[in-house]
């Protein structure tokens, strides 16, 4: 059996590429990027500040949405100013603790907003469902337990992942062909059996990911069940009106991740240009759509919003 001495191997610092393919056009990619980005972020730090400042956003479903919020802020921070250093001064070197600390929050926010919207379809399941018993099922001590509860879950669920592919040589090249550090993708440059990356890389997120969805489906299962035997049509509408922003979010967080995931599993023939430009567009494009959807669609955030911004 061979016997690597590892701490020997993991010491070089790694490189990030970009984009195979499409270098030449880092400089263009990178316009939407920074906008997006920049979309994101001024978009989440409104909805923060409102939820903040405002006594009338204190109540658990914006407490969940300021989570959400926060988590998006981790997920396109995490990548997106590194990707804009690759794309405007070329390719760039990370460290190895550097790469498996981005791996880490890049996975652990993916699986932790898995675990948000699940929350805020139970908090709309107990809104909707038992409206009387509302404020005694969801009281602060409860929110906080969720909150702890999803988030010590999530780490659970990852951080192995950080111990597998920190005990991997790197013996190979250190030249990543990506704009960030993801598991599997920096896994495949080391010299060794990476069948239990593989494995557990795939399997216990997505499985625990896909529990969120079954579940989030069965809340709005009984969610329109519930509405359904409303006895009026505003009485329908109304508490379909206050799922409407969670359903969006869940679309726009759920559609893109199962697709990739499809893609990687079984596109082989899918170019790899295809992949890491998809994976560049989820990292950012929910982070942006989310305060703009729930700045829409809710009428609470909407009219502090403007106060906000436009204040005559």
């Amino acid at each position: 059996m061979v016997m690597y001495n590892v701490s020997s191997y993991n010491t070089g610092p790694f490189t990030l590429s970009g984009i195979p393919g499409l270098e030449q056009y880092h400089v263009w990619i990178s316009i939407p990027f920074c906008f997006i980005y920049l979309v994101a972020v001024l978009g989440n730090s409104i909805l923060l500040y409102l939820i903040a400042v405002e006594h009338s956003l204190h109540s658990p479903m914006f407490f969940f949405l300021s989570m959400l919020a926060v988590t998006d802020l981790i997920l396109s921070t995490t990548c997106v100013p590194k990707t804009l250093s690759i794309f405007w001064f070329g390719p760039q070197e990370i460290s190895f603790p550097g790469c498996l600390t981005q791996l880490f929050f890049l996975h652990y926010s993916f699986v932790l907003d898995s675990a948000i919207l699940l929350a805020m379809a139970f908090d709309r399941y107990v809104a909707i469902c038992s409206p009387l018993r509302y404020t005694a099922v969801l009281t602060p001590k409860a929110i906080v337990k969720i909150a702890v509860g999803i988030s010590f879950r999530s780490f659970c669920v990852f951080v192995p992942c950080v111990f597998l592919v920190n005990r991997l040589p790197f013996c190979r090249t250190h030249i990543i062909a990506h704009t960030y550090c993801e598991h599997i993708g920096v896994a495949r440059l080391a010299c060794a059996d990476i069948s239990v990356n593989i494995w557990y890389g795939f399997c216990v997120p997505i499985m625990t990911v896909i529990i969120d969805v079954v579940l989030i489906a069965l809340s709005y299962t009984l969610i329109l069940c519930a509405v359904f035997r409303l006895p009026s049509r505003d009485a329908r509408q109304k508490a379909l009106g206050a799922c409407g922003p969670h359903v969006c979010v869940i679309l726009t967080f759920y559609t893109p991740a199962f697709l990739s995931i499809l893609a990687h599993r079984f596109g082989h023939s899918v170019p790899r240009t295809f992949h890491i430009m998809f994976a560049n567009l989820y990292v950012i494009i929910p982070p942006a759509l989310n305060p703009t959807v729930y700045g829409v669609k809710t009428k609470q955030i909407r009219d502090k919003a403007i106060l906000l911004l436009f204040p005559k």
